[in-house]
């Protein structure tokens, strides 16, 4: 699929987007959606930076990529936030860039909000480090399996 510049859209700016934003989301991770419609709601109503959620859509508006910043995404280490989570693009746009851009959007609009830190975890062991992100250790999930930890200065 050709790239093509789309805009990182914020849930707090396009609130509009709640219901199909949480569905695709629940679609990709199988969190209860009522859980992503309980955070997304927060982003929109909070004066709080945290949590926010993002998503690109293509040019007929269906959601192709998202992200959410969290307080935790699950797992021991508290102190280690605010978590970058459930980041996707669909299968069909992959390649093109869309992950770095999410991922850059939101340690620059982390950055404007006076956060100087940013931590992920992901079972992948490549990919976050060519955008930028440091391995940071193994940690425990609530699950009580391990996963590796990334951080990321803002921008």
């Amino acid at each position: 699929m050709e790239r093509k510049a789309f805009t990182v859209l914020s849930l707090r700016e396009q609130p509009q987007l709640l219901k199909v934003a949480a569905q695709w989301f629940h679609s990709k991770w199988q969190i209860p959606c009522q859980a992503y419609e309980d955070s997304m709601q927060e982003c929109i109503t909070s004066t709080a930076f945290i949590p926010q959620w993002y998503v690109i859509l293509d040019s007929s508006g269906t959601i192709i990529a998202g992200a959410g910043l969290i307080a935790n995404d699950f797992h021991e280490r508290k102190e280690l936030t605010p978590n970058v989570c459930a980041l996707y693009v669909e299968n069909a746009w992959r390649g093109n860039g869309y992950a770095r851009t999410l991922l850059d959007h939101i340690r620059r609009e982390a950055g404007s909000e006076g956060l100087s830190r940013l931590y992920l975890i992901t079972d992948h062991t490549v990919f976050y480090e060519v955008c930028g992100w440091e391995y940071l250790s193994l940690i425990r999930e609530d699950s009580g399996d391990s996963i590796r930890m990334y951080t990321a200065k803002t921008l």
